[in-house]
């Protein structure tokens, strides 16, 4: 599981990361999209709550540009979600779209960017490679210019090309394809502070599976998901305990967006894998977030997979805990406990026990991982479904 001599890689194309940078979000509008006049600005009701919309919209305005809100998404966004918003950008003549929030409104931003300029229907577009049109809109048919603001350092979702859907009860689906990544992503801790230690938490581990994934995933790793993951993993590691520790640290929280933007980049060009796979279904199911349904799971496939990854893992280890010493395998387990101990010492669930999962419900999460066909074909280890089990039992 070596990085591949021969690999692509793609991104955003512009990054801004500075605190207060979306008080100008007019302005970087401006200098990228002269042609800017509609904008549609995507987020959460909880988000619009903190009043800190204000800010990127009147630099909007501002500048010139009309802003129309849509405030309705919510976590794991279902289908009718998306169609209204793309509805929404469609009534408006929306000609940019602007993600602010977490993984879910970046996510419908997405969706919108590439639906509602063209003319393919949603469920046309599930799976990898299947949105047609141009990456951007100048007029006439194609992806709308779409701008990302993450308001929490986690998913990564202002620099991936996937967008996940609840298509059912508990059902997802992603879409996949380069028309997803954003023209521009705004990192600003300014729009952070008032996220709850927990969320920190829970995010924050979020985003060092996205870099522990991608630094083994089986498929497309290479040197430089591998420089992003490592970097990622370092920022993360030395700033999530201080930011649950005092919400107020500027610094702290600009460092755990680039974190998560560095993960994200990582994860983007070599894909997660199984920690995905059986958080998916928790989340879907038990509508656990996604970050802490991740957490709860991530030492229990790092054990399951040590036997393919401990190599690996113990080049991690020296980032995360880097006293940790002895063999590939006790550094591999160095890492494990090392992720169990954040969850500990920020106070989030740690068992599937403390967020409603019985024993008696094991077999429908094993039955469901299994349906993730597109991340377990990257973990490290081939994981069947007596295996995906006895990892929900040691999380139980």
């Amino acid at each position: 599981m070596t990085s591949s001599p021969a690999f692509a890689f793609s991104t955003v194309a512009h990054i801004v990361s500075e605190a207060g940078a979306a008080r100008r979000l007019g302005e970087y509008v401006r200098q990228h999209f002269p042609t800017a006049r509609q904008a549609l600005l995507v987020t959460d009701p909880g988000f619009l709550a903190t009043g800190l919309v204000e800010g990127p919209r009147d630099s909007l305005i501002a500048a010139g540009i009309q802003v129309h809100l849509y405030t309705e998404v919510v976590a794991d966004p279902p289908e009718h979600v998306v169609l209204e918003a793309v509805a929404a950008a469609r009534r408006h003549e929306a000609d940019i779209v602007i993600g602010l929030g977490g993984g879910s409104s970046m996510d419908v931003a997405k969706l919108i960017a590439v639906l509602a300029g063209g003319g393919q229907q949603l469920a046309d577009i599930y799976g990898i490679g299947k949105v047609c049109g141009n990456v951007r809109n100048n007029g006439g048919n194609g992806r709308l210019p779409l701008v990302q603001i993450p308001t929490t350092a986690g998913t990564g979702s202002e620099v991936t090309n996937i967008a996940i859907v609840t298509t059912g009860a508990t059902s997802k689906m992603g879409v996949v394809a380069p028309q997803l990544y954003a023209d521009l992503a705004i990192l600003d801790a300014e729009l952070t502070l008032g996220l709850p230690a927990r969320v920190s938490a829970a995010t924050g581990i979020d985003a060092m599976v996205h870099a522990i994934e991608a630094y083994t995933s089986r498929h497309k790793k290479n040197p430089l998901s591998d420089m992003l993951a490592r970097q990622a993993l370092g920022l993360l590691s030395a700033n999530l305990l201080r930011v649950c520790e005092n919400g107020a640290d500027l610094a702290a929280r600009q460092a755990m967006l680039l974190g998560a933007m560095l993960a994200g980049q990582a994860f983007a060009n070599a894909p997660v894998a199984a920690v995905h796979a059986l958080a998916y279904p928790i989340g879907g199911v038990f509508h656990v977030p996604h970050g802490l349904s991740n957490s709860l799971v991530l030492p229990h496939v790092l054990r399951f997979n040590a036997p393919a990854a401990a190599p690996l893992y113990a080049e991690l280890a020296a980032i995360v805990v880097p006293q940790a010493s002895g063999s590939v395998e006790a550094r591999a387990e160095a890492l494990a406990v090392a992720m169990q101990q954040i969850a500990i010492l920020t106070g989030i669930e740690r068992t599937l026990q403390q967020v409603g999962i019985k024993e008696a419900d094991l077999d429908r999460l094993a039955d469901d991982a299994m349906l993730q066909t597109r991340l377990l074909g990257n973990n490290p280890r081939e994981v069947r479904r007596a295996d995906a089990r006895a990892i929900y039992a040691a999380a139980l």
